[in-house]
């Protein structure tokens, strides 16, 4: 396989709620409704997605399938050059946390559920290292 596309779904803290790995073949939108086709199991309460402008052709279908809200983040029109965002920059940062792990930081796995499989570790890992923390702190 040569490339992959990741998506993901985080909370408004950057941590993972769902991933999709699929070759870099595969357009945006169906990446898209790879990764939210199972809203209403896992997320029932869900009722607002911020996304990229590259999931604008799945508004409608998220809308009439879900009954979630998924609001595009735009720039500006008369935007020049970089600017951060808001909500954007949330997923963008998670994407930045699971590339310190040299398993994700390129492309080593032969199967997409194995990459799936490390985001997911990675942000457990993660997890675990803020309640250590957190618990350090509470204890002094």
């Amino acid at each position: 396989m040569n490339g992959r596309k990741r998506h993901l779904l985080v909370d408004t803290l950057g941590l993972v709620m769902r991933a999709i790995v699929h070759p870099a073949s595969t357009q945006d939108r169906d990446g898209a409704r790879l990764l939210l086709e199972a809203l209403d199991s896992r997320f029932p309460d869900l009722a607002l997605i911020w996304a990229d402008g590259a999931y604008e052709a799945v508004v409608d279908w998220v809308a009439h399938a879900f009954w979630v809200v998924l609001h595009i983040v735009q720039k500006a029109p008369d935007q020049q050059g970089f600017v951060v965002l808001p909500r954007r920059w949330v997923v963008e940062r998670t994407f930045a946390w699971l590339g310190k792990y040299r398993r994700l930081s390129k492309d080593y796995e032969a199967l997409p559920l194995i990459s799936e499989a490390w985001i997911y570790l990675a942000m457990s890992h993660v997890m675990l290292r803020r309640l250590a923390r957190k618990t350090q702190i509470a204890a002094a």
